[in-house]
C-alpha cells in the first residue's frame, strides 16, 4: 500500500542537473526491494533499498540503479550514485527536470508511520 504523509521527511532534492534522491541501502539482502521512506539522524528522508548484490566492485550500486530504473520506469543511463558509493547512505542523481521528476516519483513512495 502506498500513502503520502504531509509530515514525512523528503528524500528528494531538486538540483540544476536533475533530482537527488537520498537512499539507505542494505546489500546482501534476501531479495531486491524498495522500502519505505525513513528519517535519518538529522531528520532528512531516505528511501530504504534492499539488494541481493554484494557490496564489491560497485555491484550493489549497479543493482540499486537497475532496481530503481525498472520500478520508476527511468533509463539507467540517467542515474548515477553521486555520493556515498562505498557507504550505506547514498545520494542518487537522476538527470532531467528535477521538479518534474519529483512530482512523478513522490506518489510512488511508501512512508513510515
Amino acid at each position: 500500500m502506498r500513502c503520502a504523509l504531509v509530515d514525512a521527511p523528503e528524500p528528494f532534492h531538486p538540483v540544476t542537473e536533475g533530482l537527488d534522491v537520498r537512499l539507505r541501502v542494505t546489500p546482501k539482502a534476501s531479495r531486491d526491494a524498495i522500502g519505505e521512506v525513513v528519517a535519518d539522524g538529522q531528520g532528512k528522508g531516505a528511501i530504504k533499498i534492499a539488494v541481493t548484490a554484494v557490496p564489491e566492485k560497485g555491484s550493489a550500486n549497479a543493482a540499486v540503479i537497475k532496481l530503481l530504473a525498472k520500478a520508476w520506469r527511468l533509463r539507467k543511463s540517467d542515474m548515477e550514485i553521486v555520493q556515498g558509493a562505498t557507504d550505506r547512505n547514498k545520494t542518487l542523481r537522476i538527470a532531467g527536470d528535477g521538479m518534474e521528476l519529483m512530482a512523478r516519483l513522490r506518489p510512488l513512495l511508501r512512508h513510515s508511520r
